[in-house]
């Protein structure tokens, strides 16, 4: 079974992005009901909100703020696990939901050859930083943006939660590397000590947790299965997962790979897979039930 080479501490140390890492919140005001539903319906999307990462062709930030606005008022999803979000157009759509909505957001950045780290940034004009996000018709709590190993030179991803009171829930998108994303080591695989990072940091059954995890499911077929810790598929059940032992899943991208996910310690009611046109991610509907 392939293994990535050993390092030394002091390397797998400058990898690592501390837990104090800059988010930007705005979770003020009350819920917007005292009558807490008995169910809830999480979305994970990568919404190719990076125009300059071969995202031109999926449409502009108004195509993609309208996508999310339709998935919140007609499918009725309370609460969003985003990656490659920009700030300025996720705040747009917090303000034009109706009642009162909720964010948390950690931005990408890129580190260099000198080891110099700069944030990430839009395109456009008002796009501002680029990065994953949550967005919730429920007040946050608890936000933290979790260690997990990174490119020592390259972009450097990550992984967000926090807590959704009103259901006494708690949250985590993560977008992780992809394969040779670490321009100084290519070789590295890094995925592996990022699912466990990710699924470290949620405990117990109310949770739900995924995003772009940049890997197919574990499975004869995927020769990188090595990756996946057992925790995920092992403690809790995938959105799109049809029985224990299955590793089953519908295609989230264009190119026919399942890498987008959404697992839950909690009775699953429905899960379906949206191709919004904005994107070349589809969006992950899971319906929970938390009564």
């Amino acid at each position: 079974m392939p293994r990535r080479e050993r390092r030394c501490f002091a390397a797998v140390a400058a990898l690592l992005v501390v837990t104090g890492s800059v988010v930007l919140a705005h979770t003020t005001g009350r819920d917007r009901s005292a009558d807490v539903p008995r169910s809830l319906t999480v979305a994970t999307w990568n919404m190719c909100g990076v125009r300059q990462w071969h995202c031109a062709a999926t449409g502009g930030p108004e195509v993609k703020e309208a996508e999310l606005k339709r998935l919140a008022t007609r499918s009725g999803v309370r609460v969003f696990l985003l990656q490659e979000t920009c700030a300025g157009d996720l705040e747009k759509v917090r303000v034009a939901l109706p009642g009162s909505w909720h964010t948390a957001f950690r931005a990408y950045a890129w580190r260099d050859a000198a080891e110099r780290t700069s944030t990430v940034r839009c395109a456009a004009a008002g796009q501002r930083a680029a990065g994953v996000a949550l967005l919730s018709a429920y007040r946050l709590s608890g936000i933290s943006s979790v260690a997990s190993e990174q490119p020592s030179a390259g972009l450097q991803r990550g992984i967000l939660c926090a807590t959704v009171a009103t259901h006494r829930l708690r949250v985590c998108t993560a977008h992780l590397s992809r394969p040779g994303d670490d321009l100084a080591h290519p070789h590295w695989e890094l995925r592996d000590d990022q699912l466990k990072a990710l699924a470290a940091a949620v405990t117990g059954r109310r949770t739900v947790f995924g995003g772009d995890l940049n890997v197919d499911p574990p499975g004869a077929h995927n020769p990188a299965s090595w990756v996946w810790p057992s925790g995920p598929y092992g403690a809790y059940r995938e959105c799109d997962q049809t029985s224990a032992s299955s590793r089953s899943g519908r295609f989230t991208h264009r190119s026919r790979h399942k890498i987008d996910y959404l697992f839950t310690g909690l009775p699953r009611a429905g899960c379906s897979v949206r191709d919004t046109g904005a994107s070349d991610h589809y969006a992950l509907l899971l319906r929970v039930r938390t009564g």
